[in-house]
């Protein structure tokens, strides 16, 4: 499949869990645009981030093997995209996806001046709702799930799927770390989710189908799951895998 090329606006993308998404879109070809309500801090984010990719890519094409290599040269992944910071609207609006990476707390306010900006947008939450400070409990919203309420937020209008709940924010930041975590995909679009499938392995994961946008319930109670197995076994960013996946022929 050749590289198909988006421009990411990541809301949230100067924080933790959205700057690292979007370095590994950028070292992987896309454009980026960091979303803050503050746009000074937006493009001071930018600039690191844009630094940061130009001088990675060189060192990750070096540690690729053979096949992976001959990957991305067949789907057109060569040079970093470019990085830009605007406000959070701005970049809503500029942008042909749109990530959620905001915090929990914030959620409604931060979400809400973007309805008509996403109107017609494919718009992946990566919330989950951990309420401090026991966010080692599952503490699921009043109707549901965090996305289930980004989507009323939003409207039906916005094309919503939930992704990138269970990956461990420091691990996106470390281009050295293999991420050992799967991604659950869940949508009530299939086109949707296919696009966060091929987004999660240009950022080196796999994503699967996991189901319409209600079942994101239990991918969001995972997130506490495994914050608790994190503290009681010393481990920096535990995953999940998928096992039992059917075995390509050799």
């Amino acid at each position: 499949m050749a590289f198909e090329k988006h421009t990411v606006a990541v809301i949230g993308g100067t924080g933790k869990q959205g700057y690292g998404l979007a370095l590994r879109w950028a070292v992987a070809g896309h454009d980026i645009i960091v979303g803050s309500r503050d746009a000074t801090r937006a493009e001071e984010a930018a600039a690191e981030l844009a630094a940061r990719a130009a001088d990675a890519a060189p060192e990750i094409s070096d540690r690729l093997d053979a096949a992976e290599l001959e990957r991305r040269l067949v789907r057109g992944m060569s040079e970093p995209g470019a990085v830009r910071g605007m406000d959070n609207v701005a970049a809503a609006q500029t942008a042909d996806i749109v990530v959620l990476a905001v915090p929990f707390q914030a959620q409604t306010e931060m979400i809400a001046p973007l309805k008509d900006a996403v109107a017609g947008k494919l718009v992946i939450d990566v919330t989950a709702p951990l309420v401090p400070p026991r966010v080692g409990t599952v503490q699921l919203p009043e109707g549901g799930s965090a996305v289930l309420t980004t989507q009323r937020i939003l409207g039906e209008d916005a094309i919503v799927v939930a992704a990138f709940q269970n990956i461990a924010a420091q691990h996106l930041a470390d281009l050295d770390h293999d991420i050992e975590c799967d991604v659950l995909v869940c949508g009530d679009k299939r086109a949707a989710r296919e696009t966060v499938i091929q987004l999660a392995a240009d950022a080196g994961m796999t994503g699967w189908h996991a189901g319409p946008l209600a079942n994101a319930a239990a991918a969001e109670a995972m997130t506490s799951v495994l914050i608790s197995i994190n503290r009681h076994h010393k481990i920096p960013g535990s995953g999940i895998r998928i096992t039992g996946t059917p075995q390509e022929d050799e």
